[in-house]
């Protein structure tokens, strides 16, 4: 038997499609050309082996930045455990029917301690996908008091995660960070988002962290809703568009329904 395994051949193409693997788990993401270039294998062989491995529910794509990431199920299958990971996976081909309904790009925000970033966002569908820097995933901080999704959050997580939120926010010198120090402000602008069910920009807020609208101004205008895995806020996610093409409220009574039934979808299958 020892003699019949040392003579029998390998598999090439399973050989290949095995080193793609454990270069997307080692990497957790990597794009097309950071596997041409650590296998030197041709783009169009890499290509038929991704669609193989995305079949068979080994990776998926990320939608954001095309980055190919190794599935949620087979992490836990090998004890590797990314809850932020899990729900983007979750997230991204919703969002991807999102945007064909919607048009306008939306993202999935999840909280980093005292901030908001980007797991997730179907940006590059999207017919305005220009109104927004295509930044890498989870690399723009977003003010958690003054922008839609900060706001969402901190009014549907759970006092005691509030709390430590806010704690770690009073201790900031930061412009940006200015609200947390004003308690009955933000306890009535938290109230007002969860009487809603949304969360929105703050007026003087122009997508900068800690400078107004009037001296940084990034034109848009956003909306942002929870998104759950049983009891508990995971993220949100949101909406943007062209401030000077509709207002909120015309916004919320066009795309309001779409954008809660996608965050139910997705809570739906974190918990499925």
């Amino acid at each position: 038997m020892s003699a019949y395994r040392m003579s029998t051949k390998t598999i090439r193409a399973l050989d290949r499609g095995l080193d793609v693997l454990r270069i997307i788990q080692e990497s957790k993401a990597v794009s097309l050309n950071d596997l041409h270039l650590a296998t030197r294998l041709p783009k169009a062989t890499l290509l038929r082996i991704l669609k193989t491995l995305v079949g068979s529910e080994l990776i998926w794509q990320r939608i954001a930045d095309g980055a190919y990431v190794p599935s949620y199920t087979f992490s836990k299958r090998a004890r590797v455990f990314d809850e932020e990971t899990h729900l983007a996976e979750v997230a991204a081909p919703i969002l991807a029917d999102l945007c064909k309904r919607v048009r306008w790009p939306s993202a999935l925000l999840s909280p980093r301690l005292d901030h908001m970033v980007t797991i997730e966002s179907n940006r590059p569908m999207s017919d305005f996908d220009y109104i927004i820097s295509p930044n890498p995933v989870g690399s723009f901080n977003v003010n958690m008091l003054r922008s839609a999704s900060g706001r969402c959050y901190l009014a549907f997580c759970s006092p005691k995660e509030r709390a430590a939120i806010l704690a770690r926010l009073r201790k900031s010198g930061r412009p940006g960070d200015a609200l947390a120090h004003n308690t009955a402000k933000l306890d009535k602008v938290l109230a007002d988002v969860r009487a809603r069910g949304y969360g929105a920009r703050d007026r003087d807020f122009g997508g900068h962290y800690d400078l107004p609208r009037s001296q940084a101004n990034d034109g848009r205008n956003s909306i942002a809703v929870p998104v759950y895995a049983g009891d508990e806020v995971v993220g949100c996610i949101n909406l943007t568009w062209i401030a000077r093409v509709a207002t909120v409220p015309v916004i919320i009574e066009r795309f309001l329904p779409q954008l809660n039934e996608a965050a139910r979808s997705i809570s739906k299958r974190m918990t499925a």
